[in-house]
């Protein structure tokens, strides 16, 4: 996932809940930790979720993950070959714990995003408390309210709780019902009859398929109809955390909006918005929810969009890091005053054997059966057993119906293509592919975009350096300008741009530039003929500058002597009154915190690339795990 991309991902609904108030410990990863070597061209550990269903479901019992990761890619695969820096690379350890990175969104107005305050915004207390309140608190008995506190903390291992109603009454039944899901959020209730006796039956909607629409309740005219608010999570995308607030709150996830989907293996800030939802409805469920908060609430007349943010400000923490204090710095500096190549990070290509932009290629080429094949045959490395027996009877049969059977879980990529084959036979590919969720599938054709990039901007460095020349491109607002010798004389680097291929842009007039022609050629692509018979697939293309110089630049090397202690001083330690972390200056080990921010659609793993002069790819981190740990 791009850490700074709003393009929205799709993943799976099947995310583990639980109320208690007992925040999961930050322990490090279970996989094993990443020794980043520069001796060897070593890499960051790169926890992202990749671009493929069946990628992200991999299981590392049998196979090691380095068996499995020695098929994947590196970064010269993708293009990413250039530095901008000449000072010499050091070797570290990069999110070792998942507080060692942290990302604070930063908004629309230029704010940088802090979960600060956890209170309900006057209009809402004043409009929470109709004059029927009373009577909905009174419905419920002490015991009654103790079992269902049980149930909503998951303490209770009969799964529901049975409320007789005694005086038998539509509108007692309704206070009841209200009264429930007032005081308890998450919990969902039924009434059934047992033995001519009438009870309410109280359950957990997060355990039951509760997606209906929200229910009607009164909203004041006065007040914004969007409820905004600050998500603070750890260890968790953005996408799963969504799901999770859609069930406990009963909506359906398009009822919230946010400017974009931050990474898993972090702690993350963001502001998500949803539809006619209080802030006290919002409030409750921080008793209920493990490893997210919500706070800072507001009413707005109007949702979030996807890329309206400016940014997002990292703090990064590298530990146990080789550089001396005199490498650090001039690597930093170079950071600060220079910045590094823009590429798409690895993240963009997925992790196994069969990269995502080799599927995207076949889609542009409209070679279906290729994309077919490409997403169900066999390849090597550790697989889950069931993804393994799907491909093998894909194989083997080329029956969708017997692959399918093979999966347990039919969400993933690979089961959605298995379903659309079995649905509408195999010679309507096209529409069979369309049952893959539209993000997923734009993904494999912005990856090739994005390999191509890569691969353009490495050879636009080499030749030419770090210097605007003739032929160049430069943005007239949304337009691109070829630039003549004179006027590359008053441009920086740091004004030129590269194109993404498509029907729309213009390239570079200089000899790199008419490589593209050259570079799609190969693939079987005429670069003046970028529309695709599906609309879906047609490239208008886009600009992208070449260099990102990051802003509110900062770092300090520090040293500590435990390891399992949190470097950084997050949100959620402020607001529960915890110290920050306090170093000891003649600690054993060294770690670099840093902190930069960047606008969207870049990659943080690049800027750290830059900094380590590294290999960001998970094959080349694996490779030097496994050597440092043997």
């Amino acid at each position: 996932m791009a850490e700074s991309d709003p393009a929205l991902l799709s993943t799976k609904v099947g995310e583990k809940r639980s109320c208690s108030e007992d925040e999961e410990e930050d322990a490090p990863s279970k996989k094993p930790k990443v020794e980043i070597d520069h001796k060897n061209g070593g890499a960051p550990n790169q926890d992202e979720e990749e671009l493929e269903g069946g990628a992200s479901d991999r299981e590392e019992d049998g196979e090691t993950f380095a068996d499995m990761m020695k098929h994947g890619l590196t970064e010269m695969d993708v293009g990413i070959l250039k530095y901008v820096s000449d000072h010499e690379g050091f070797s570290g350890i990069l999110k070792e714990r998942y507080s060692d990175f942290v990302v604070h969104e930063i908004n629309k107005q230029g704010k940088v995003v802090h979960l600060d305050d956890l209170s309900i915004p006057a209009d809402t207390e004043e409009v929470s408390q109709p004059e029927q309140q009373p009577k909905e608190c009174n419905v419920l008995t002490e015991e009654q309210k103790k079992q269902l506190g049980e149930l909503q903390l998951f303490k209770n291992k009969e799964g529901n709780v049975s409320i007789e109603v005694m005086d038998d009454t539509k509108e007692k039944r309704t206070l009841v019902h209200k009264a429930i899901k007032t005081q308890f959020p998450g919990l969902e209730t039924k009434t059934e009859e047992k033995d001519g006796h009438k009870f309410i039956v109280a359950y957990h909607a997060a355990g039951k398929k509760a997606l209906a629409a929200p229910r009607k309740h009164f909203w004041p005219k006065h007040r914004g109809s969007f409820c905004h608010f600050t998500l603070y999570k750890e260890n968790k995308d953005t996408m799963d955390a969504i799901n999770v607030l859609s069930k406990f709150l009963r909506l359906r996830p398009n009822m919230f909006s946010y400017m974009g989907t931050k990474d898993k293996r972090a702690i993350t800030v963001q502001e998500i918005a949803v539809l006619k939802i209080t802030a006290e409805r919002l409030a409750h469920l921080n008793k209920c929810l493990m490893n997210l908060k919500l706070g800072n609430f507001c009413y707005k007349n109007h949702p979030l969009k996807l890329g309206e943010l400016q940014g997002n400000h990292f703090t990064v923490v590298i530990r146990n890091i080789s550089g001396t204090d005199e490498q650090v710095h001039q690597a930093m500096t170079s950071l600060k005053q220079t910045g590094f190549i823009n590429y798409y990070g690895m993240q963009r290509f997925g992790t196994t054997a069969v990269p995502t932009h080799q599927v995207g290629r076949a889609i542009l080429k409209n070679d279906w059966n290729e994309v077919v094949d490409l997403i169900l045959k066999p390849r090597p490395g550790a697989e889950k057993e069931f993804l393994v027996r799907c491909r093998e009877e894909w194989a083997k049969t080329q029956d969708p119906e017997a692959a399918l059977k093979k999966l347990p879980n039919k969400r993933c990529v690979e089961g959605q293509l298995l379903r659309g084959l079995s649905m509408y036979g195999k010679k309507n590919i096209v529409t069979a592919f369309g049952l893959i969720p539209r993000n997923n599938r734009l993904m494999y054709i912005h990856s090739y975009q994005s390999m191509v990039w890569n691969t353009m901007v490495s050879r636009r460095i080499e030749a030419f350096g770090l210097k605007a020349v003739e032929g160049d491109l430069v943005l007239r607002g949304t337009t691109a300008h070829v630039l003549s010798a004179e006027e590359a004389e008053s441009r920086s680097i740091h004004d030129i741009v590269m194109p993404l291929p498509g029907f729309d842009v213009i390239y570079p007039t200089h000899h790199v530039g008419k490589g593209y022609r050259e570079l799609l050629s190969v693939d079987g692509l005429d670069i003046d003929n970028m529309r695709h018979k599906v609309k879906d697939y047609s490239l208008a293309g886009a600009y992208r500058r070449i260099i990102i110089r990051p802003t509110d630049v900062s770092w300090e090397v520090i040293q500590y002597d435990d390891p399992r202690i949190s470097l950084v001083h997050t949100d959620f330690e402020k607001l529960e009154g915890k110290p920050a972390p306090v170093f000891n200056k003649e600690g054993k080990y060294r770690a670099l915190r840093m902190e930069f921010s960047l606008p969207p659609s870049t990659y943080a793993t690049m800027a750290i690339r830059e900094v380590l002069k590294l290999d960001t790819s998970i094959k080349k981190q694996t490779q030097l795990n496994t050597t440092w740990f043997n």
